[in-house]
């Protein structure tokens, strides 16, 4: 049960909170599924993901993972690491169905980096899940993603990882691999190359996407349009509070803020 005022942080920072607080040092290779994979949310980051957490949990979906569900729990990172090793450096056996069902057994739908990266895999193992694209105009994404760039992969930021690389590092090296590999700059990536790739990287992830997954199964959310269509595709009747709006670049720059402070 959180204290009153890490309950504050949560309300105030979502899962990035978590991050402020104990790790919860679980082993994912300990575990399994404990309730089905049912929403497959394969928009890119920055694109509402935090928004759309928000209202998967209010839908009764479990644990939506997103990026910062990691802050939550550190040694995800290192599942994470095992997967992108084995689809990109040819190391190790590509994640199946087991190894999806360890790291994400406890999430009812799954969202942004890195899990968007292996959209093919997580498709082919989940197969009756369900998936919904949000898409932003490019530019407007475009500008929202290069300020996270600057500010993910800048030097004070970056040097974090040495003052504590048993969280904080870990959790900074899948974010910018994530990057890197989203971006077509596998290895070493610059805050120029990824802005010099990044609006490429973002129509070839919505097309490859469109591509693997039949109309029936699709659903192009916008967000604005509010609970109806997200609930008629879902199956799910619509609540009776607004739909969730949470300013993603203000709500992470505060984060960052308060971690460093």
């Amino acid at each position: 049960m959180p204290s009153a005022a890490e309950a504050a942080d949560l309300r105030r920072f979502g899962q990035f909170a978590r991050g402020f607080y104990a790790d919860t040092n679980i082993d994912r290779r300990t575990c399994q599924r404990v309730t089905p994979l049912e929403v497959l949310h394969l928009a890119h980051s920055r694109t509402g993901t935090l928004s759309m957490v928000c209202a998967y949990e209010i839908l009764g979906y479990p644990n939506p993972y997103h990026f910062s569900s990691i802050w939550a729990n550190a040694r995800d990172s290192d599942l994470w690491l095992e997967a992108f090793r084995a689809k990109w450096e040819g190391v190790g056996a590509p994640f199946g169905r087991a190894q999806w069902d360890q790291l994400l057994g406890h999430c009812g739908a799954v969202t942004d980096q890195p899990a968007i990266l292996f959209a093919e895999e997580l498709l082919a193992a989940y197969p009756d899940a369900k998936v919904v694209l949000v898409e932003r105009d490019v530019e407007s994404w475009y500008r929202s993603i290069s300020a996270l760039f600057d500010v993910s992969l800048a030097p004070m930021f970056l040097g974090l990882r040495f003052l504590d690389p048993y969280w904080i590092g870990r959790i900074i090296r899948v974010g910018v691999i994530s990057f890197g590999y989203a971006f077509g700059q596998a290895h070493n990536p610059t805050v120029a190359g990824l802005k010099r790739r990044a609006r490429q990287g973002y129509r070839e992830h919505y097309a490859n996407v469109r591509a693997l997954v039949p109309p029936e199964r699709l659903l192009e959310y916008r967000l604005g349009d509010g609970w109806e269509p997200l609930c008629d595709f879902l199956g799910k009747p619509i609540p009776k509070e607004p739909f969730p709006h949470l300013n993603e670049s203000r709500d992470l720059q505060e984060m960052r803020c308060g971690g460093v402070q």
